[in-house]
């Protein structure tokens, strides 16, 4: 592992080049950016027209939507989030979603196959619409070898759910895959909104268990503390809230438990979204409470609304959320003055979720606010590298060039890849021994691998 020291170091020349890439690759048109240190290097075109990045690193696809994985089905389409697991030495499992509404069911598991279609609803899965089809998102398991560089298997993992979106990894091995849709029943058979969980070494369709507890709202993404148990919990909305699961019993996170927001304790019902009057500034750093919340499975889809008017603070669009170093960053899409962007970091209380939490509150600080586009534009999903940067997915959709950032210890942002096509990138994680990087194409969904000289970055 590479040590923050090292990150840190730096040189008369790698402060020429950091100049120099200041001033950016493209001042005009849509491959325009500007880096604030000098990362990997300037970006050189891929003659695949996919995926740009710093000599010399390379790419290669490992999944495609539409493909037949290994259980017959069609892979689907619309890649979100996604986390990387171990399997033994060499192997890992990527648990992957798929952001689906009711009306792709062409590009879910079955397609347009009848055949696929009534076996898929004789299998295991959540929900259909009412005309009896299995809803068409749900998250599809990767099996890859790191030592040969390929895919060993692919399969679907759950089905019958709706724009799964992105989630997050637990410290016991699964994966949390969050519904970013609150359609009731009615248009489709069951109440949607929810959080399932699915392992990352079961083989084949889990059986989907919504997790309640986690509450009902339009989830994006989900962290679990190792410590405590605790899960974190962000909301795709503009006038979202920053949730915390706490249960009864660690890991049981389909039992009883408290869905809670977060509330800035010198400044309820704060609007960190800066969009009209700046609440939180850069860098600066607030305790906070957490305010109970009841009824989380909301039949009205109210909690942000109830908990803002208890005194939560508001965020715009919460995106991804990774766990560092004893902390968790997340994004909020459109926050800011200049509303593209920002990343907030939440440091936990010592004594988080314990009745005496009050006495060493946790805080929330923010970390980075986006002042140029170029720099960084839409931060949505991320992840926290094994050497301490956050590597950040740009989700402008299809109108612009997306990229992905990297994030130094102090808030500094690079370049590290730009998207070529009309998608977006997401689902970025690592291995487990951080030689390799996968990221998602969005539409039409890839899985890519991505390795290089990870120790090469510069960040002075």
């Amino acid at each position: 592992m590479i040590s923050r020291r090292t990150f840190a170091a730096s040189s008369l020349a790698a402060l020429a080049f950091a100049g120099l890439m200041r001033r950016g690759f493209a001042q005009s048109g849509d491959d325009a950016y500007r880096n604030e240190v000098p990362g990997y290097g300037p970006l050189v075109p891929d003659p695949a027209g996919l995926l740009d990045l710093p000599a010399p690193f390379t790419h290669r696809v490992i999944s495609s939507a539409g493909e037949v994985m290994d259980d017959g089905y069609f892979t689907p389409d619309h890649f979100d989030g996604m986390a990387c697991f171990a399997l033994g030495r060499r192997r890992v499992a990527l648990v992957r979603n798929h952001e689906l509404t009711p009306e792709l069911g062409a590009r879910g598991p079955a397609g347009e196959n009848t055949g696929l279609a009534e076996r898929l609803a004789r299998a295991s899965h959540y929900d259909r619409d009412n005309d009896g089809h299995v809803l068409p998102g749900g998250t599809s398991t990767i099996v890859y070898d790191l030592v040969r560089g390929r895919r060993e298997r692919q399969y679907l993992s759950l089905a019958g759910t709706v724009v799964n979106c992105a989630g997050g990894e637990t410290p016991w091995g699964s994966w949390l895959s969050c519904e970013e849709n609150v359609i009731r029943r009615g248009t489709v058979g069951q109440d949607h909104g929810w959080v399932f969980e699915v392992p990352s070494r079961h083989l084949g369709l889990v059986a989907p268990v919504p997790l309640r507890g986690l509450g009902r709202f339009r989830h994006e993404a989900a962290a679990v503390d190792p410590r405590t148990g605790i899960v974190y919990l962000t909301e795709d909305r503009d006038d979202s809230l920053f949730y915390r699961f706490i249960p009864e019993r660690n890991r049981a996170l389909s039992g009883p438990g408290r869905l809670q927001a977060l509330m800035l304790a010198d400044r309820p019902g704060a609007d960190t979204r800066n969009w009209d009057a700046v609440a939180v500034s850069p860098r600066s750093s607030h305790p906070v409470r957490w305010l109970d919340l009841d009824e989380p499975e909301s039949p009205a889809d109210d909690l942000r609304v109830r908990g803002h008017a208890a005194g939560a603070a508001i965020f715009a669009r919460g995106e991804g959320i990774h766990r560092g170093a004893g902390e968790y960053y997340f994004t909020c899409t459109s926050g800011g003055r200049i509303r593209a962007g920002q990343i907030m970091r939440y440091v936990p209380s010592a004594r988080e979720g314990q009745a005496d939490e009050a006495r060493a509150p946790g805080r929330l600080e923010l970390f980075v606010e986006s002042s140029d586009p170029a720099v960084i534009d839409y931060a949505d999903n991320l992840t926290v590298a094994p050497w301490g940067h956050l590597i950040v997915c740009e989700d402008r959709g299809s109108s612009e060039i997306c990229h992905l950032k990297g994030v130094t210890p102090t808030g500094r942002i690079y370049t590290l890849a730009r998207l070529r096509g009309d998608s977006e990138l997401a689902g970025v994680c690592f291995s487990p021994d951080g030689a390799t990087l996968f990221v998602n194409i969005y539409r039409p969904g890839r899985t890519l691998a991505v390795t290089g000289p990870w120790g090469a970055v510069r960040s002075g």
